[in-house]
């Protein structure tokens, strides 16, 4: 299931090269159908959403934006174990979050007031999927940022929201619930319907007609990324456990049949050791039949010469999760440019970026890390700029601002400058 390439390997480049255009998602292929969606709760509004419900769902929804009480009554159904998990979990997630926030600077210069003021959102819309699993982290670490920054409003999009969903919706600060999924939901926070309200941005994972949904609504309503399946890259040194290596592995595959679980070693016998390994360890997995699926679709691993190659796979790679199974994952980890989240070291597990650790599990896919970030609380801020002049500062500059003006033939420009400069008469400074 384990696909090995060594590095003399003729076929090493051209898979790793096929690899890095992973993130090459067919949304063209579902994007009519969308744009069809799209058009269909735009002129519909709530009817429209019930009607694609039933036939996406085969269901009818009670309510498409959940009454407040109702939702928090049913999120006490959870079982106090797991408020207190996801209590604990948000906590965590929280205290990260509150070492990003930009308090924003001004300063002066040449007797130039400049600056850049940070405000939060006014509302945002949280994506939890609903499809072969439910993930209350997910709720946690959309949210979670979004409250940190200081949205105000926090609407949790999902179909069919569980107890343990609503629960962690409870403690992340989502203040609205909508009973929607697919691409119609996104539809529905971004144009508004009759009871749904539109949103500033919409953020989360789903499948490829959330994700093209996402896709076509940008601009109208700003967006996080367009989430891929699942990945993560190990790179495993001769010290690593195989066993470890294997569960890493097996913890992305068992996310769904796309999931990606590439490595790589520095011998063939450490790759086999792994091979081996995940097949032990594939037989004792609920999920054994997606992971399987997964593994055989796009488990790959790469036999290097030594940890400079190692870092140049991963460079192409640019992976979701990049996992360092080596004596000095630091070091590594600095010859090493685009990664999502990095695990340093033999006992740190990816599933504790997942739930706990700390930093947001919403992670560039697909070779996005090259030019994205994690989700935290900058993407849920607007930055504004800061100018103020005097007209001392304005007369230093005026000559250099109007022959700027006049060089691109824009004379109403340098003319706005002049008729200040020119202005009769002592004018006090703004305050």
């Amino acid at each position: 299931m384990l696909t090995i390439h060594e590095r003399e390997d003729p076929k090493y480049e051209l898979a790793l090269a096929e690899l890095s255009r992973r993130g090459d998602a067919d949304l063209e292929r579902v994007e009519p159908d969308v744009r069809a969606i799209l058009d269909e709760v735009r002129a519909g509004g709530d009817a429209a959403i019930r009607k694609l419900t039933k036939r996406f769902e085969s269901r009818t929804q009670d309510a498409i934006l959940v009454p407040e009480e109702r939702w928090r009554a049913r999120a006490k159904e959870a079982d106090d174990a797991v408020h207190a998990m996801l209590s604990a979990a948000a906590e965590r997630i929280r205290r990260y979050h509150e070492q990003q926030r930009d308090p924003g600077f001004r300063y002066v210069e040449d007797g130039v007031e400049l600056g850049q003021r940070i405000r939060p959102l006014r509302s945002v819309a949280v994506y939890a999927p609903g499809g072969k699993a439910r993930y209350p982290s997910t709720v946690l670490m959309t949210a979670v940022p979004a409250a940190v920054a200081g949205v105000e409003r926090i609407v949790l999009v999902t179909p069919r929201p569980t107890p343990e969903i609503l629960a962690a919706a409870t403690v992340a600060g989502v203040t609205e619930v909508v009973d929607a999924g697919g691409a119609q939901a996104i539809a529905a926070v971004a144009y508004g319907t009759e009871t749904v309200a539109r949103v500033d941005k919409v953020v989360g994972p789903g499948n490829i007609y959330v994700a093209a949904a996402k896709r076509l609504v940008f601009g109208v309503v700003d967006i996080d990324s367009i989430a891929g399946p699942s990945e993560i890259l190990v790179i495993a040194d001769d010290d690593a456990d195989p066993s470890i290596v294997a569960a890493d592995l097996l913890s992305q595959a068992e996310h769904d049949e796309d999931a990606y679980a590439l490595l790589v070693t520095l011998s063939r016998a450490q790759a086999d050791a792994v091979a081996e390994a995940i097949e032990t360890r594939l037989a004792e997995l609920p999920r054994k039949e997606i992971a399987e699926a997964s593994l055989r679709a796009h488990a790959r691993c790469f036999v290097v010469g030594d940890l400079r190659e190692a870092a140049r796979v991963a460079d192409t790679l640019a992976p979701e999760h990049l996992a360092l199974a080596v004596r000095a994952p630091d070091a590594l980890l600095e010859q090493i440019g685009a990664a999502g989240a990095a695990f340093l070291g033999y006992d740190t597990p990816e599933a504790a970026g997942d739930y706990v650790a700390g930093p947001s599990h919403v992670l560039p896919t697909g070779g996005a890390a090259r030019f994205a970030s994690p989700l935290g609380v900058y993407d849920f801020v607007v930055r504004t700029s800061i100018i103020r002049y005097g007209r001392e500062a304005l007369e230093a500059q005026g000559d250099l601002i109007e022959g700027l003006a006049r060089l691109e033939g824009l004379e109403a420009h340098a003319r706005a400058v002049e008729a200040r400069r020119a202005r009769d008469g002592a004018r006090p400074d703004s305050e």
